[in-house]
């Protein structure tokens, strides 16, 4: 025994929707997440907060008819969903039960189903299987499939999830076929809202557009900005490394960013290109032009090396000291070629240094030796001078001391250090001869203290000229021979004019 459909007025009573298998329920609900409510016997559509939003930019897909496939019968899912990810079943819109099928409908004692319209009770077929509340169930079972097609409708269109020209035609189709459809509950309320869809279906095309439109033109903005950021990057930076990276993750990025027309991604593709190009070839100069740099700076380095390794070998320390000096300067002035061929050129620069300065601190030890000898030799000499007494012989005392200094004269240099202390010990011992020899001369009148001046330089000039001689050193000979005649003449004046 089967349940069997009755017609209603003498007219064949409208096919109900054919209810397809729940793989297909589930294939159009994925985009959906929140379970139906039941508003006055009906369900309700879920908030497009409580359905799953889809890229605005993708098309929908419609299967081959351009009709809604038909909604699962509540029956439980034969797959068990993981514990991480829900299943597809699950994230359809679930129609709650009718409730009471006995407000919309009832089934007589022959079994004959109807269910309650405005117009009255309308016969929906025959219930034979079974107890009448079990027909009246089976009646009620098929409005819930009924409803939960009209929900997922209601959600796709108003999540923009679906093409609202198709959502539109299945959503009239509905419209019509559900007055009169064999299911028990609240059909003229169910068919309201499909004739509801229908009439938002052109506002909601328009949304769908301006979302559409909305999400293409934030794309392109994206990608306007990151071709705008390839420009500035190809036109001022020069941290090449840094810069070069950014470009690459650039194009990683630009890979994410979809839904653009052909043209205008096109358009701005040519941009980064360009902008990438750009930078290459600056980049590229950049270097070519320090990789030149680099081989002048080598050049130059490979000549102050051949001019400190000429240098190396001279013996005239001080001036070479100083050209030394002049080369290290010009070396800190070129740029640096790289750390590799820097420290080798350096390496040969400072060998050719260290060979002149070795061979000069030698020199300077080697020098010092002989001026400490030097010195030992005359403090020997001013010790003999010292003893010296020309109170008891002083034209012997003068004789002793003039050889005494032709011989400190012949002596080389002496350490810096103690030249000044043998002058002094030197000039003391003269001072010591000449004062002697003033004492012995007869004492008259003073004289005139401008002769007495003169005569003192007389006197001096007369040392300078001995020592000159006992030197050998022709050129102070004569500027002493000039000096004391130049001097004795101005004596002369003056003792002309103390006789007056």
């Amino acid at each position: 025994m089967s349940s069997t459909d009755h017609p209603v007025d003498g007219a064949q009573q409208a096919t109900p929707p054919v209810v397809e298998s729940p793989d297909a329920a589930i294939a159009e609900a994925e985009a959906t997440t929140a379970a139906v409510t039941p508003e006055a016997g009906t369900p309700a559509a879920p908030t497009p907060e409580q359905a799953a939003l889809a890229d605005p930019t993708g098309e929908p897909a419609a299967d081959e008819t351009g009709t809604a496939p038909s909604p699962a019968p509540l029956v439980p899912a034969p797959a068990v969903p993981s514990p991480a990810v829900p299943s597809p079943a699950a994230l359809a819109p679930q129609a709650e039960p009718v409730g009471d099928p006995t407000q919309w409908g009832r089934v007589d004692e022959e079994g004959n189903v109807y269910v309650r319209t405005s117009d009255g009770e309308r016969l929906v077929g025959s219930w034979q299987a079974g107890e009448p509340v079990a027909g009246l169930a089976h009646y009620a079972r098929r409005f819930d499939d009924l409803a939960t097609e009209v929900s997922l409708l209601e959600a796709r269109l108003k999540a923009h999830t679906g093409n609202p020209s198709e959502i539109k035609t299945k959503a009239q189709a509905l419209a019509e076929s559900i007055p009169t459809a064999a299911a028990v509950g609240d059909l003229e309320g169910l068919a309201a809202r499909a004739r509801a869809m229908v009439d938002t279906a052109d506002s909601a095309a328009a949304e769908f557009r301006a979302e559409k439109a909305a999400a293409r033109a934030a794309q392109i903005a994206r990608k306007e900005a990151l071709a705008e950021e390839a420009e500035k990057i190809a036109a001022e930076s020069t941290s090449w490394k840094a810069a070069g990276d950014r470009l690459k993750a650039i194009v990683e990025e630009w890979k994410t960013i979809r839904g653009i027309d052909r043209r205008t991604d096109e358009a701005l593709w040519s941009r980064f290109a360009a902008a990438r190009d750009a930078f290459g070839r600056r980049r590229g100069a950049h270097f070519a032009q320090l990789d030149a740099q680099k081989g002048e700076a080598r050049a130059a380095k490979q000549e102050l090396i051949k001019e400190a390794q000429r240098l190396s070998t001279s013996t005239e320390w001080g001036p070479t000291s100083a050209a030394m000096r002049g080369l290290m300067e010009r070396w800190k002035e070129i740029p640096r070629i790289g750390r590799d061929g820097d420290d080798d050129l350096w390496k040969q620069f400072r060998a050719a240094q260290d060979v002149f300065f070795a061979a000069r601190t030698e020199s300077d030890k080697a020098r010092s030796s002989e001026e400490q000898a030097n010195q030992k030799l005359k403090e020997e000499l001013l010790v003999e001078a010292e003893k010296l007494d020309p109170a008891k012989d002083l034209r012997g005392a003068q004789n002793a001391l003039r050889k005494i200094q032709e011989r400190y004269d012949a002596i080389g240099h002496v350490p810096r250090g103690a030249m000044r202390q043998l002058e002094d010990r030197m000039q003391a011992v003269e001072q010591k001869v000449r004062g002697a020899a003033d004492a012995g001369r007869i004492r008259t009148a003073p004289e005139n203290p401008m002769v007495t001046s003169m005569r003192a330089a007389v006197t001096k000039a007369e040392e300078q000229l001995a020592k000159a001689e006992a030197a050998g050193d022709q050129r102070r000979i004569d500027e002493a021979k000039a000096n004391l005649a130049t001097r004795q003449e101005w004596l002369a004046e003056a003792e002309k004019s103390a006789r007056r």
